[in-house]
């Protein structure tokens, strides 16, 4: 599919304040999942090609905190053994439900990603105080109760996607793990196994719209880059009431859609 000039513009305007809103506040899926609907393709091409969209940035933000990862192997594993099963478990799901039934659950899972973006702060400050006693390391029946939550996570980040972050570092707290570097280290790891071998589903199966998805790339990384000073400037406070207006907003035209169907 060839895209006009101004679809082009809109898709790497999209990736371009995702990218520089990730950087102080996240919910950038937020942002491009409504700019790809609006695009031409249909809800759940939008979401595989958004997936493969994503997957430069999460790589991008590994790679700044991989050397926090060093000497934690049974917790690195922990991470991203239940991310790769429950990621491609999750895009298999969201093939096989197909574009009809997707279409239904599209508003909830906006209200979702939504609701957890909108309880970031809160659940944050929460974790934070509670941090403030010692942690010994994670026994193996938490480690194990780790894996379960985060297939879960997985599975619906290889589904949908939008709002798993603070699923993660929540639960990376609640084990024990303080140091806010490691905890964005071990998420960010998640999400390139989740995003990747979700990718490699949709892929398989053709549903991700190349032009679409370069289009978006290249704004995010625009925006990673040079994009954050302007969000950060803005305020982080600022940012996030924007994103969250935009998912509400988002939310009530997918639900009002899905009324009209």
């Amino acid at each position: 599919m060839v895209l006009d000039l101004q679809r082009v513009a809109v898709l790497f305007a999209s990736g371009f304040a995702a990218g520089s809103v990730n950087s102080i506040a996240g919910g950038g899926s937020l942002l491009t999942f409504p700019a790809l609907l609006t695009a031409g393709i249909g809800q759940l091409a939008a979401n595989a090609t958004n997936t493969v969209a994503l997957i430069p940035g999460s790589a991008a933000a590994f790679v700044g905190y991989r050397d926090t990862l060093a000497g934690d192997r049974r917790l690195v594993l922990t991470m991203a053994l239940p991310s790769v099963v429950g990621g491609v478990l999750g895009a298999l799901l969201a093939l096989r439900a197909g574009d009809r039934v997707f279409a239904r659950l599209v508003p909830w899972l906006i209200l979702m990603a939504t609701t957890l973006f909108a309880a970031q702060e809160p659940i944050a400050r929460a974790l934070r105080a509670r941090v403030a006693d010692a942690v010994a390391p994670p026994s193996t029946g938490r480690l194990a109760a780790l894996a379960v939550f985060q297939l879960a996570v997985a599975l619906y980040g290889g589904f949908f996607g939008a709002g798993i972050g603070i699923l993660m570092l929540a639960a990376l707290t609640f084990m024990g793990v303080r140091d806010v570097h490691r905890a964005n280290g071990l998420k960010n790891l998640a999400a390139v196994c989740i995003n990747g071998v979700a990718a490699v589903a949709f892929l398989a199966h053709g549903m991700v719209s190349w032009p679409h998805a370069l289009a978006v790339m290249a704004g995010a990384t625009a925006g990673g880059l040079g994009g954050a000073g302007l969000a950060r400037r803005a305020g982080q406070r600022t940012v996030r009431r924007a994103v969250l207006a935009i998912g509400v907003g988002l939310t009530l035209v997918m639900f009002a859609r899905a009324w009209r169907a």
